[in-house]
C-alpha cells in the first residue's frame, strides 16, 4: 500500500456543501470532527457516504467512498464520469406534485436517467428524505420547500470536481473497513440504530440497519484500530451503544433533529463521536 499521506484541503465555504440532501447528514458536525482528525493519514475511507458532507468538507485523496445503497454510489458515480449530460436532463425537468408523482414511478434504465431520476425526487421529496419499501421503491412524499433550486449547476461542478480519481464502491460497510490499513483514516457514520430499535427513522434502504449490524461495525472498528487505522464513528448517544466502544475516546455532540413534520418535533438530539486517533 502507499504510505503517500493524504493531503486534504478543508473547505468551510459554499463550495463544501454536498450535493445531495440526506437525513442524519453530518455538515453541522465537520467543525468538531476536524478537532479530533490525526495530523497526518494515508487514506481517506467511508463506508456509510450518504450525501458525503464531510468527505465534501475536507475533499480529501486519495478517498475511498462507499455505501450498500447502489442507487446512490450511481448517482456519484454519474455526476463524476457524466456531469454535463446529467446538468442538461435536470435543467428540463420542472418542479410540482404532478411531475413528481410521474418521475416517482418511472424505472429508468439508462445510466443517467437513473441518475437524473434520483437527484430530481431527492430535491423535491419532504424533507430530502431517501426511503423505499421492501420491495425498493421509493415511496416518499412530494414536498420541497418553495424557491428549491432543482438544478444547481455550480454546486454540482464543484461535487464532480471532488469526485474525480476517487474510488466509489457498492459494499458492505465490513468490506469497506476490513481494506483500512496502518494509517488510514475510517469515518463511519451509520444509521441510529439503538438495541431496541426505537430511535425513529432509520429506513434508508429496504434492509434496516440492525442491532447486530451494530455489533458487527464496532467489532471492525476495532479490527482496524489494531492494523494501526485511524477510526472516527458518530453515533446515537445511547449508553449500550458506548459500550461497544469501550476502548474509544467519546465526545458529545447535540443537535436539532429536522425529521419530524412538525417543529415540537424538531427539539434537540443527543448524538457522541466515538475515536482512536493515533
Amino acid at each position: 500500500m502507499s504510505q503517500q499521506l493524504c493531503k486534504s484541503i478543508i473547505d468551510n465555504t459554499t463550495g463544501g456543501r454536498p450535493f445531495l440532501k440526506w437525513t442524519g447528514g453530518k455538515r453541522w458536525l465537520g467543525s468538531v470532527i476536524e478537532l479530533i482528525l490525526p495530523k497526518q493519514y494515508n487514506r481517506y475511507i467511508e463506508p456509510f457516504l450518504g450525501g458525503g458532507a464531510l468527505f465534501f468538507r475536507l475533499r480529501t485523496w486519495p478517498a475511498s467512498l462507499s455505501d450498500i445503497n447502489a442507487e446512490l454510489i450511481h448517482v456519484y458515480r454519474q455526476v463524476r464520469d457524466n456531469l454535463e449530460d446529467v446538468i442538461a436532463r435536470l435543467a428540463q425537468l420542472e418542479i410540482g406534485p404532478k411531475a413528481y408523482r410521474e418521475i416517482r414511478a418511472r424505472t429508468p434504465r439508462l445510466p443517467v436517467t437513473r441518475a437524473v431520476r434520483f437527484l430530481y425526487l431527492n430535491r423535491t421529496a419532504f424533507n430530502g428524505i431517501y426511503r423505499v419499501n421492501r420491495q425498493g421503491k421509493f415511496n416518499v412524499p412530494f414536498g420541497c420547500k418553495p424557491g428549491t433550486v432543482l438544478c444547481d449547476e455550480d454546486l454540482l461542478r464543484r461535487a464532480s470536481r471532488a469526485l474525480q480519481n476517487r474510488g466509489l464502491h457498492v459494499c458492505d460497510f465490513e468490506e469497506a473497513i476490513g481494506c483500512a490499513g496502518p494509517g488510514d483514516l475510517i469515518y463511519a457514520d451509520p444509521p441510529f440504530t439503538t438495541r431496541h430499535d426505537n430511535n425513529g427513522f432509520r429506513r434508508y434502504n429496504e434492509v434496516i440497519f440492525s442491532w447486530e449490524d451494530q455489533v458487527r461495525l464496532a467489532k471492525c472498528c476495532r479490527r482496524a484500530v489494531k492494523r494501526g487505522a485511524h477510526v472516527i464513528v458518530s453515533n446515537a448517544n445511547h449508553e449500550p451503544l458506548a459500550e461497544l466502544y469501550q476502548d474509544f475516546c467519546v465526545k458529545y455532540v447535540t443537535r436539532r433533529s429536522l425529521i419530524s413534520a412538525s417543529a415540537d418535533g424538531r427539539g434537540p438530539v443527543k448524538e457522541c463521536l466515538l475515536y482512536r486517533v493515533h
